[in-house]
C-alpha cells in the first residue's frame, strides 16, 4: 500500500508525526532547567493512561541525567555568586581540596527530588489552562496560545516548589559540616532568614521562564516550516537533525535567560544582615551592581559549565529514556 492510498493529504500525516517525535524529543533534553513548555499528550494517551508513563520516563531520566553532570552544575552556581572572575580550574580545585570528591554533588539530592512534583504540577496546570483558553473550540491551539499555556503553567509549578530551588543553592554552595541534611538545612534558613527567604529571586526566576519557553517554541515553529519547505512531504526527519535542533533550542533559550539566571542565584545565596545595603538585595540592584563592578560579561559568568553539560546532559537523558520506556511499556517513536 502506497503512501498516498493511506491518506488522500499526506502532509498533515507526516506534519502529525513530525510534531510527536519532536514532542517525545523534548522529554530527552534535560540540562537541569526545567523551563520548557510542557507535552502536548494526545487523546489516546490522555484517555489510556499512557501520559504518567511519559512523565515517569522522562523523571527517571532527568534524575540520572542530572545526577550525572551535578559536578557540572554546582560548578556553575560556585562561579555564578563569584564577585570577582575566577578561572573555573581554580573553582574546582577549591571544591574538592573543601569537601573532597562526594562535595561535588551538593545540591543534587534536592534537585533531583523536585523534578517529580515540578513536571506533575507544570503538566496539570498546562492542561486546565489549555482547556479554557480552547473553551469549546475545536481548533489546535497556536503557537502563541501554547506560548501562553506554556508559560503560565511555569509559573505556577515554579511558585509552588520555589523553596526547593533556594535550597539546592544554598546546599550547593554550603560548607563542610554547615547542614546535617535538607530538613536542617531548611529549618536553619527558616529560623536565621525567616519565610520570605525561600522566595528570594523569585522575580527573576520567574521572568526567566518567558524568553526561555518562547524561544523552545520559536525553534521548534521554525525547524518544522524549513523541514517542510526543503523536504519532500513523506519523508522523516533523522533523530540526530532533531537532536542537534533541540540542543541548539536549549542553548539560545539559556543564552537570552541566564542572566536572569545568575541574578536569581546570587540573590537566593545572599544571607541578609543589617548591615547591608538595601539596594543591593533587590533584583535591579544586584543587576546594576554587576554591570558597575563586572561589566556586561559578568552576566555570563558560570555559563561555561553550563554549555558543557549540554550534550552529556541531553545524550544521558536519551539513553535512560529510552530504556525507562521500554519498561513501562511505552514505544520509542
Amino acid at each position: 500500500m502506497s503512501f498516498e492510498d493511506v491518506s488522500p493529504n499526506p502532509i498533515p500525516d507526516v506534519l502529525e508525526d513530525f510534531v510527536y517525535i519532536f514532542r517525545d524529543l523534548a522529554k530527552y533534553l534535560d540540562i537541569g532547567e526545567d523551563m520548557n513548555v510542557p507535552d502536548d499528550f494526545t487523546q489516546n494517551e490522555m484517555q489510556t493512561g499512557m501520559w504518567w508513563r511519559h512523565l515517569a520516563a522522562g523523571g527517571i531520566a532527568g534524575a540520572v541525567s542530572r545526577t550525572c553532570t551535578a559536578p557540572l552544575d554546582r560548578l556553575k552556581v560556585f562561579l555564578q555568586v563569584q564577585p570577582s572572575k575566577q578561572r573555573i580550574g581554580d573553582c574546582f580545585s577549591y571544591m574538592l581540596k573543601e569537601g573532597g570528591v562526594t562535595s561535588l554533588w551538593r545540591g543534587n539530592g534536592i534537585n533531583v527530588l523536585k523534578i517529580a512534583p515540578e513536571s506533575a504540577l507544570k503538566f496539570a496546570a498546562y492542561e486546565q489552562i489549555k482547556r479554557l483558553i480552547k473553551g469549546d473550540s475545536k481548533e489546535t491551539l497556536s503557537i502563541y496560545e501554547r506560548f501562553c499555556a506554556g508559560a503560565l503553567a511555569g509559573g505556577i509549578s515554579q511558585t509552588a516548589i520555589y523553596p526547593l530551588e533556594v535550597l539546592k543553592t544554598r546546599l550547593a554552595l554550603r560548607k563542610t559540616g554547615q547542614y546535617k541534611s535538607i530538613a536542617d538545612a531548611a529549618y536553619k534558613i527558616y529560623v536565621g532568614e525567616g519565610l520570605m527567604s525561600f522566595y528570594r529571586g523569585y522575580i527573576p526566576n520567574i521572568l526567566g521562564i518567558i524568553p526561555y519557553a518562547g524561544i523552545d517554541l520559536a525553534v521548534y515553529e521554525t525547524l518544522k516550516k524549513k523541514y517542510f519547505k526543503t523536504h519532500s512531504s513523506n519523508e522523516q526527519p533523522s533523530f540526530w537533525m532533531l537532536l542537534a535542533c533541540g540542543s541548539a533550542s536549549s542553548t539560545m533559550g539559556q543564552m537570552c535567560s541566564y542572566p536572569l539566571a545568575l541574578i536569581r542565584t546570587r540573590l537566593q545565596a545572599q544571607v541578609i544582615h543589617p548591615a547591608m545595603d538595601p539596594a543591593t538585595v533587590t533584583m535591579t540592584g544586584v543587576f546594576r551592581t554587576i554591570i558597575e563592578k563586572e561589566g556586561f560579561l559578568g552576566l555570563y559568568r558560570g555559563i561555561t559549565p553550563n554549555f558543557i553539560k549540554v550534550m552529556p546532559a541531553v545524550s544521558i537523558s536519551y539513553v535512560v529514556y529510552e530504556y525507562s520506556s521500554r519498561l513501562l511499556g511505552i514505544n520509542m517513536t
